[in-house]
């Protein structure tokens, strides 16, 4: 027995969750970490990344086995809740299984079985906002729907008011809002509905964090369906022009993983941020087109962008983040851009790349009809 907190982290072996562990550790916290090691964020052999450090107590298990649940959560004051299903494949039931109904089976082995777990850190995403809100100069602030099938068929990017189809100006994503429009994005809403309600209802201390765009070094290439700078990066280092979709001029504002880490260890111990949710971001947008031409820079690569016109089924126009609430307990990112695109270059250059990994998800994305090009007029 060491006496110290103990802190489950599930995804533990993952981006988020390693960079979370070290912090923990550096805190004096004991650390579990539960990971299921498949792919394609992990190779598939069932080992555990090197850079996991070694005093991690380490469960190889699944947050959709009950089972898994009842071992992990055995001696655990804390849970960082990190593993999930993401991107937009059209594998829904998958997203559902692993996202919704493992976050209902946290919560239903700590209170079938009584445990004395003190608080429960869920990760969700800024995508729960969906198209988040505009401004018109008719009717001021609306809520936007999802983009309209047809509009993107015709190549028609930007959202519209839904009152009077007027221009809007999109607003910064405030965490009293969330209109989830992707499979991935109503997932991660149910887990915040899940953790919020039940929480509350048990006297489960919960809280969960949405994400915005998270960087930095140990995020996964081989899971290149989405995460503009380890594709853009990948591209870059191989001599290939960066994929832009759409026009390029799609907003979204980006956080470097060592903040987000920092952002998980504020709230986990603050009571002020039980049952409530906070935006983790970078506070600054920047069009996608610009963090490729950034991309470019940093790497050293001469390289325009290549702007396809094509668009994702699903995806929002502009995704940037209000920080303000989480600013007011005390957090601050601290990293900028440029570094997290320097980190994850230097780190992504001792990597064995054996295929080219953004190619095969560009033609898995097409194949599978997420990635569209609008009709010819």
């Amino acid at each position: 027995m060491t006496g110290k907190e103990k802190v489950l982290v599930t995804g533990g072996a993952g981006f988020i969750g390693s960079h979370t562990v070290r912090q923990l550790l550096a805190a004096g916290y004991a650390v579990r970490a539960l990971d299921n090691l498949s792919p394609p964020v992990h190779e598939g052999n069932h080992e555990w990344p090197s850079w996991l450090p070694d005093e991690v107590e380490r469960l190889e298990g699944d947050v959709r086995r009950p089972e898994d649940w009842a071992a992990a959560l055995e001696g655990v004051d804390f849970v960082i809740h990190l593993a999930a299903y993401q991107d937009l494949l059209p594998d829904f039931s998958k997203f559902f299984s692993v996202n919704a109904t493992g976050t209902a089976l946290l919560y239903e082995t700590i209170v079938a079985r009584k445990l004395p777990v003190r608080k429960v850190l869920i990760a969700s995403s800024q995508f729960v906002y969906g198209e988040g809100q505009g401004l018109c100069a008719a009717h001021g602030e609306v809520s936007l729907p999802g983009r309209n099938p047809d509009a993107l068929e015709k190549g028609l990017w930007e959202p519209v008011c839904p009152l009077c189809g007027g221009p809007v100006e999109t607003q910064p994503l405030r965490e009293n809002h969330a209109a989830p429009n992707n499979q991935y994005a109503i997932s991660k809403y149910s887990q915040e509905l899940t953790a919020i309600a039940i929480g509350r209802n048990y006297g489960i201390p919960s809280v969960a964090l949405r994400y915005s765009i998270v960087q930095g070094p140990h995020q996964s290439f081989r899971n290149a369906y989405s995460g503009v700078m380890r594709v853009f990066t990948l591209q870059l280092l191989n001599g290939q022009r960066p994929t832009v979709f759409e026009d390029g001029s799609q907003k979204r504002d980006f956080v470097n993983v060592t903040d987000v880490a920092g952002a998980n260890l504020l709230v986990l111990k603050n009571p002020e941020a039980d049952y409530q949710v906070f935006n983790v971001g970078g506070g600054k947008a920047w069009t996608v087109v610009d963090f490729a031409r950034l991309a470019a820079e940093v790497t050293g690569r001469k390289i325009e962008p290549r702007i396809t016109g094509e668009y994702r089924v699903g995806d929002t126009r502009h995704s940037f983040s209000d920080i303000s609430k989480i600013q007011r307990l005390g957090w601050q990112p601290s990293k900028t851009v440029r570094e997290s695109i320097e980190e994850y270059s230097s780190w992504i250059t001792s990597q064995r790349l054996e295929i080219d990994y953004v190619g095969e998800a560009l033609r898995n994305l097409r194949t599978s009809g997420i990635l569209k090009r609008p009709s010819p007029v």
